[in-house]
């Protein structure tokens, strides 16, 4: 699963293991089995499944290893049960939730309107990914979190780095780059009394950034540790813009693929969530679930799961399962939702509303403003990221205006 043809597309090696069974081992290792899940209604019970504990700390405290990574990195709020993850998310959940990511819609779409307009002023061609779809996230999550903005671009490339599969020492190595400079810009908004940057402010953040809230949650409530705050910094800095990225490239590109679907999305902006929706269901932004293993016997999916084995759940296997979706390799913005990109249980996606308001106001601008966006080269020829977790393209060269005529026959 780390072959080129894999990364290029996964969902027939995913449907083959699928047929196989919902749920197989695919690794017999010194410290037990590995299992991965392909089946919808086995994904789902296995996210929300507490006999599955996601606490990396634990399970590797006997195990030898070779590597390397940062404690913020191995030892997120994504890598503990409750209570600890329940007491974590609670610190930084109300930044998500629907209400208040409802605010950030002018500045979401302010920037949105910038990076489109700087696009067209270029020129006729663009890297789509580089141009918009990294970009916008990276602005969105470092204004939430009081980033200044001169540090965003190497945050994305440490970022982009921690997913670099088959590449440990790269892995590691960015995770101590990040958490250092995580605990460097905590301990300059300590000093600073909480100001928020400057830069974040002018550009209608709110006035008081959530990096510095969770900072006031450690030095006046001692809710969290010192290693905590550093570590939900540094998720809520990478998960905030990587799932996302993903969205808009791979929805992008699955748009231009479907002239009937961009016609009709362009003429009712009112079908975009849906259609959001969608296609986070038919190219989900994650292959595979962040890691997960067998407290105690369980059986799932008519497997017999031993004590201590792994469990990697796919919710991109998960979300084209014919037993759940009918005709899951169509894209269809009219099939009811029930996609698992953003998982399920405690561990549902903290920034899921802010991802799909990203996307909407994405799609709906990017639409409008480019009716005659084309791909620049044969779908084929495009470059995806290596990466095990996620899903997401490398480049997406496009064309408008006259390049787009000129290049037509790159419409599929």
């Amino acid at each position: 699963m780390e072959s080129p043809e894999f990364f290029r597309d996964p969902y027939p090696l995913l449907a083959a293991l699928r047929e196989r069974g919902a749920v197989q081992r695919v690794r017999t290792g010194p410290h037990g089995a590995t299992w991965l899940v392909t089946g919808w209604a086995e994904a789902r019970t296995a996210m929300a499944d507490p006999r599955l504990s996601k606490d990396t700390t634990r399970y590797f405290a006997d195990k030898p290893s070779k590597r390397n990574l940062a404690p913020a990195v191995s030892a997120t709020m994504l890598a503990t049960d409750p209570p600890d993850h329940t007491r974590l998310r609670k610190l930084a959940v109300k930044a998500f939730t629907p209400a208040a990511v409802a605010r950030l819609e002018p500045r979401i779409a302010e920037l949105t309107d910038g990076l489109l307009e700087r696009l067209a002023a270029r020129g006729g061609t663009a890297d789509l990914v580089e141009d918009f779809a990294v970009p916008l996230p990276i602005e969105v999550i470092g204004d939430l979190l009081g980033v200044p903005r001169e540090d965003r671009a190497a945050l994305r490339r440490w970022s982009n780095d921690l997913f670099a599969a088959g590449d440990p020492d790269t892995v590691d190595a960015a995770s101590h780059t990040i958490s250092d400079y995580m605990t460097e810009l905590i301990a300059a908004k300590r000093a600073d009394g909480g100001s928020p940057d400057a830069g974040a402010a002018e550009a209608g953040a709110p006035g008081r950034d959530l990096l510095t809230d969770l900072i006031a949650a450690r030095d006046e409530g001692d809710r969290l540790s010192e290693a905590e705050l550093v570590s939900l910094a540094v998720l809520l800095v990478v998960a905030g813009h990587e799932t996302t990225t993903n969205l808009i490239g791979n929805g992008t590109l699955a748009l231009l693929r479907d002239d009937a679907l961009r016609t009709r999305l362009r003429r009712d902006p009112s079908l975009i969530p849906d259609a959001v929706e969608e296609l986070l269901r038919y190219d989900s932004p994650i292959t595979t679930a962040t890691f997960r293993y067998a407290a105690e016997p369980l059986t799932l999916g008519g497997a017999e799961i031993a004590a201590g084995d792994v469990v990697m759940v796919s919710p991109g296997a998960a979300n084209r399962d014919p037993a759940h979706f009918a005709d899951p390799d169509t894209l269809d913005p009219g099939r009811p939702a029930g996609h698992l990109s953003f998982g399920h249980g405690p561990h549902h996606c903290l920034g899921a509303p802010l991802a799909r308001l990203e996307a909407r106001i994405a799609f709906h601008t990017l639409l409008t403003r480019f009716p005659d966006l084309r791909l620049a080269v044969p779908a084929t020829d495009l470059e995806w990221r290596h990466t095990r977790l996620m899903r997401g393209l490398a480049h997406l060269p496009v064309t408008f205006g006259t390049a787009a005529a000129e290049d037509d026959e790159y419409v599929a």
